[in-house]
């Protein structure tokens, strides 16, 4: 009987680059065992780079998206499969950090613009003082004639300061329609305050 102590197993690089293989003919049960061989290593990357277990699994799950469509463009010759994978993990992570920043950005941008044709002047003096207060009451007037998830998600993203997707994923509602309600809700408030201007 020949003695199999010395036959050689496959290099965990072997076996990943044969499973991206197979994930480039599209067998889902491939990437599920990528995914299980992979995720933890690849996971702490994403937190390293985005800092919130949330954001870092959204991450992953983009990434291994991605991997599902690009696997059969992969050449070993040009890259190890984990480091061709961390690649995606990390520029994944890199379009997250992008996306949240625009979108904190925007929101910031349309309510200082809501807020400065509310309130002109900062000068603390009685007659602005009443004047601030009266705006303030035409505000939540006009806030309230909002429909009630719209009224909701208007106010999240401004008094929370939360983004268009941080408002998505907690509210459990797609990313459009979180910002066709905004932009309309805005445009409502823009409309509703200019009648008690």
């Amino acid at each position: 009987m020949p003695d199999n102590r010395w036959m050689t197993v496959p290099s965990p690089d072997a076996e990943l680059m044969a499973l991206i293989d197979r994930i480039g003919h599209r067998d889902e049960a491939a990437l599920r065992l990528l995914y299980d061989r992979t995720s933890p290593k690849l996971m702490g990357l994403a937190m390293r780079v985005v800092r919130q277990r949330e954001w870092a699994e959204d991450v992953l799950q983009e990434a291994f998206l991605t991997v599902w469509r690009v696997a059969g463009d992969y050449r070993s010759s040009l890259s190890p499969p984990l480091a061709w994978l961390g690649l995606i993990v990390r520029s994944r992570a890199l379009d997250l950090l992008r996306r949240r920043t625009a979108d904190r950005a925007q929101l910031t941008q349309e309510f200082d613009e809501l807020m400065a044709d509310t309130l002109e002047s900062d000068a603390p003096n009685p007659a602005d003082t009443a004047d601030a207060s009266e705006q303030a009451w035409a505000l939540h007037q006009c806030l309230s004639q909002l429909e009630g998830r719209q009224r909701e998600v208007v106010s999240l993203a401004y008094l929370r300061e939360m983004s268009h997707g941080e408002l998505a994923e907690q509210l459990k509602l797609p990313l459009g329609t979180v910002k066709t309600w905004i932009r309309r809700g805005l445009e409502k408030l823009r409309v509703c305050m200019g009648r008690f201007a």
